[in-house]
């Protein structure tokens, strides 16, 4: 029987193991099958059939826990205060960089504890504390905490008022795709490094803006518009104010009600004769994220979505390829309604009736 965070060698993790054996013994003395048994108690068949050779040779008693084999060095307070000093990041340690390695924790123990820990010991005890090896998220050094969880209340003020009123909640953001694909993993013999044929002269750019919008008892729905550029050294690469108002009013119409819209504080979006068309639009609301705060936005899950899947080592021939890929993996997400909310979870906002 597998268990997450280091086998279950913790004390509430022997326990609950312990019931599922017992529990397991009690189905084999009514004489269940073992399929039967791994169904009920949610573990492997391999399992169960392993469980029943220890029950006939021993017995329940032989199903029992027989104690830890030996007590962790680092006690649960004592693994309290290391969270603590991690908490506060290797810079703190004396590290330029913001990365923690297997030897910096060993060392940190080592200071603080006066305890010397293997590597591989230091990765049994993280792990089986809940600690995994992740790739972390960038944020802005210039990002301000206390006003980006001033900013989500907000949102989630609007998203309230916005149910309220039965109006959608939408949120924008925009992105730009060159003839250049992102880079992801893939298979090749040891020592040979795969290639990925792309075209450098090519410098086009296709800008995609896109909606997501939520309303509760609705599904969720995807809009967007992209904007190819012209190549001229004098022309705008960009979305224009008139082309944020088109795009708006085109939702308006596909959503048919009222919407509050949040996005955040690009210069465009606060554009003069923007903002005068807003004003006289009952319909229309908007609101502003807090600067460096990309993360309260579902939209900037799409594109990072984009450039992980359909957009990833494709050799672009043409402009119009690109926007023919582009195009694929949007309709595919505006298929799925569930990953539309999907992208609402992850920037931990919810959208209920006041």
């Amino acid at each position: 029987m597998r268990y997450p965070q280091g086998g279950g060698l913790t004390a509430e993790r022997q326990y609950f193991r312990e019931e599922l054996r017992l529990m397991a013994a009690e189905r084999f003395a009514l004489g269940g099958s073992s399929s039967v048994i791994a169904k009920d108690l949610r573990v492997s068949v391999r399992s169960v059939q392993r469980r029943r050779r220890t029950w006939d040779e021993g017995g329940p008693r032989a199903l029992r826990s027989q104690g830890p084999a030996s007590l962790p060095r680092l006690s649960q307070k004592q693994f309290a205060q290391l969270e603590a000093e991690l908490a506060k990041g290797p810079a703190a340690h004396g590290r330029e960089d913001q990365r923690w390695t297997l030897v910096r924790v060993k060392t940190v123990i080592g200071r603080r504890f006066h305890l010397s820990y293997t590597i591989q010991g230091v990765r049994k005890l993280l792990v089986r504390n809940g600690w995994s090896c992740q790739v972390p998220a960038r944020r802005a050094m210039e990002r301000d905490e206390d006003a980006v969880r001033v900013g989500q209340g907000g949102v989630a003020l609007r998203g309230r008022l916005a149910a309220a009123r039965g109006a959608w909640l939408v949120f924008e953001d925009e992105a730009g795709f060159s003839m250049t694909p992102p880079q992801a993993r893939t298979w090749s013999q040891r020592g040979r490094t795969p290639v990925v044929r792309v075209r450098g002269r090519s410098r086009r750019r296709i800008s995609i803006a896109a909606l997501t919008c939520y309303k509760p008892g609705q599904r969720s729905r995807l809009i967007y518009r992209p904007r190819r550029d012209d190549g001229r050294r004098d022309g705008r690469k960009s979305f224009s104010w008139r082309d944020y108002r088109d795009l708006l009013i085109a939702a308006h119409q596909q959503l048919g009600g009222p919407i509050v819209l949040v996005w955040d504080n690009l210069n465009v979006h606060k554009a003069a004769d923007l903002r005068k068309f807003a004003e006289a639009r009952d319909w229309l609301t908007i609101c502003y994220l807090p600067p460096y705060a990309p993360d309260l936005s579902p939209v900037d899950e799409i594109w990072s979505l984009l450039r992980r899947g359909w957009l990833s080592n494709v050799a672009f021939s043409t402009p119009e390829h690109l926007i023919q890929r582009i195009r694929h993996g949007l309709r595919h997400i505006q298929y799925r309604s569930d990953l539309i909310d999907g992208f609402l979870a992850e920037t931990g906002l919810t959208i209920r009736p006041a």
